[in-house]
């Protein structure tokens, strides 16, 4: 058939009108992609029907993707009987029609990497040393001038305690107990605290220390009734207020004298402040007695390319040989949550270093912040696990969609492996986000990567001065593909991180909910994702198993949707 020019006009004009102006003039579906987040570890068959029941829930409710969590990224290291769940929870989701988005390949929270290699831990620098040679083995030499003052509180003024330290509100909160104490004549007893406007009733001393070097507070406490264990803590920081080192102490209720001990290394200060107590404290009591520091010394010694040790002689400052003048250096305890001491060195007979000899050891070590080990992004072995791993999601998990958990990167940049780079911190984890998804596309050549949005946004952990990490993670955002989907978490600054990515092209999703009482936080974060250019949808992220809000999560999606259609 001949079609008149008039013809074909309207014919043109027609197929405009179907394509190319709805893409313009229609509201974007910020909405595609509704799910839920899942965390189990598939040890046990409950977890399996566990994840039944929330997979039908949010299916019959109109979500259509899982993220799972289920330690996706260490399948080298699962049983068979996990594979045998793993394939049960694929068909369950296939069933129901729920996508599942592995989440996988942390550095942040490091345990899945170092479950196969301990020595890739982000490292603290320990410098010169001290030890002294006898009997064949080199002995740390600790420095007596470090110490805390009156740590026994035997010197006291009635409810004060003398000399440097400093208590809540003595007489009110803290009581200098000379009946119930480990030894000596004196304890620290806490209590009464709500006569704080916090609840905080805490012991705080200002200590000199040496620069580099890894310390051990020790202190002995007992409790009765205590209520929130959880708010018991110590807490380091150094005088500018860099946070050394948060450890929340496990400690019973009520329980008998517990002697607790944390680690944290000084950095570049030569002061700390020291705090130990609780915060919020609700009802109860506790003691404190036998306050002690002391320097550590080749405890959690990190063994890897970019953390060398350095053993020479305090005089000459010759080098020595490690397998010729010493034996290898490993810490056989290394447990990164532990203040343990480190072993001594072993003298190779036949070598240059003689008893009596003072050696200067300067080495990298590894430990816990609030139970958190990073994993060094600088190392080649890193990406060669990941590399193995992917492969294995790829057999097991084939997906079109992976979510990247790459949020918190609280420890870093202090090894020789991220200094010799010459680049920014910003530049390092750019580029081991980079990695990780050419890692994933080598076996999953379609797949959507996600990522978490934290330590790409500026308004959040993309900054300088980032808990123990020596370097700016500012410009991150400027270092990563252009094609990942970026999820943001943070209710409290949801315009501005939106705001920031989508002004940068990329799109978005929401990570809504955190354990609430209300959907008042996915409608907050709704009302920003409707004027997002880029956005992709929402989650339903719970991070304590409450799942009690998730078929109203689910309808109130289900609202929205249905709104934005009569529109």
């Amino acid at each position: 058939m001949i079609m008149s020019p008039l013809g074909r006009a309207k014919l043109l004009f027609l197929v405009f009108v179907i394509t190319v102006l709805p893409l313009s003039c229609r509201k974007h579906d910020f909405l595609a992609h509704r799910w839920v987040r899942v965390s189990r570890t598939l040890q046990s068959d409950r977890h399996v029907a566990e994840i039944r029941d929330i997979v039908e829930q949010a299916a019959q409710n109109g979500l259509n993707g899982m993220v799972l969590s289920a330690n996706l990224d260490q399948l080298d290291l699962q049983p068979p009987a996990y594979f045998k769940r793993l394939a049960q929870v694929k068909e369950i989701c296939a069933a129901n029609g729920v996508e599942i988005i592995p989440i996988i390949f942390s550095a942040g929270y490091g345990s899945a990497v170092l479950f196969r290699n301990k020595n890739l831990a982000a490292a603290f620098p320990v410098r010169d040393l001290p030890y002294t040679v006898r009997n064949g083995k080199a002995y740390l030499q600790r420095d007596a001038g470090i110490h805390v003052a009156n740590g026994g509180f035997e010197r006291a003024s009635g409810n004060r305690v003398e000399g440097s330290m400093v208590h809540e509100l003595p007489g009110q909160i803290s009581f200098v107990d000379a009946k119930t104490k480990w030894r000596g004549k004196n304890s620290l007893r806490f209590e009464n605290f709500s006569e704080h406007p916090n609840g905080n009733a805490r012991l705080i001393q200002q200590i000199e220390v040496k620069p580099n070097r890894n310390y051990r507070i020790s202190f002995l406490t007992k409790t009765t009734g205590l209520k929130p264990i959880g708010g018991f803590r110590t807490q380091i920081y150094s005088e500018n207020q860099q946070i050394l080192m948060v450890r929340d102490n496990e400690i019973p209720s009520t329980s008998g004298w517990k002697q607790l001990a944390v680690a944290f290394n000084s950095l570049n200060h030569d002061k700390v402040n020291l705090y130990i107590g609780i915060w919020g404290g609700k009802e109860g009591k506790f003691w404190l007695d036998e306050v002690r520091i002391e320097e550590i010394g080749l405890a959690n010694v990190l063994r890897r390319p970019g953390t060398p040790v350095v053993v020479k002689n305090a005089r000459a400052l010759d080098e020595y040989e490690e397998g010729k003048d010493y034996e290898s250096i490993a810490d056989p305890h290394l447990s990164f949550s532990s203040a343990h001491d480190g072993p001594p060195i072993r003298i190779l007979p036949g070598g240059r270093i003689r008893n009596g000899d003072q050696l200067l050891v300067s080495y990298y070590h590894g430990i816990a912040f609030r139970g958190q080990v990073s994993v060094c992004m600088s190392e080649p072995e890193l990406y060669d696990i990941w590399r193995q791993r992917a492969k294995l999601i790829a057999e097991h998990l084939p997906s079109n969609k992976i979510f990247l958990s790459m949020d918190e990167i609280r420890q870093g940049g202090m090894c020789q492996a991220c200094k010799q780079r010459g680049i920014s911190m910003a530049e390092i984890l750019g580029e081991c986000i980079t990695k990780q998804t050419e890692i994933i596309r080598s076996v999953l050549p379609h797949a959507e990567i996600f990522v978490w949005s934290d330590m790409l946004d500026p308004n959040h952990n993309a900054h300088d001065n980032y808990y123990l990490v020596e370097g700016d993670f500012t410009g991150s955002w400027q270092h990563v593909p252009g094609d990942i989907t970026v999820v943001c978490w943070s209710h409290r600054i949801r315009e501005e991180s939106l705001a920031h990515f989508s002004s940068l092209g990329f799109k978005t999703l929401a990570g809504a909910y955190y354990d609430g009482s209300s959907l008042d936080n996915p409608r907050d974060w709704l009302k920003v994702l409707e004027r997002t250019k880029g956005a992709t949808g929402i989650m339903y992220t719970t991070w304590q198993n409450k799942y009690e809000l998730l078929i109203p999560f689910a309808k109130l999606l289900s609202e929205r949707r249905r709104e934005e259609n009569e529109e």
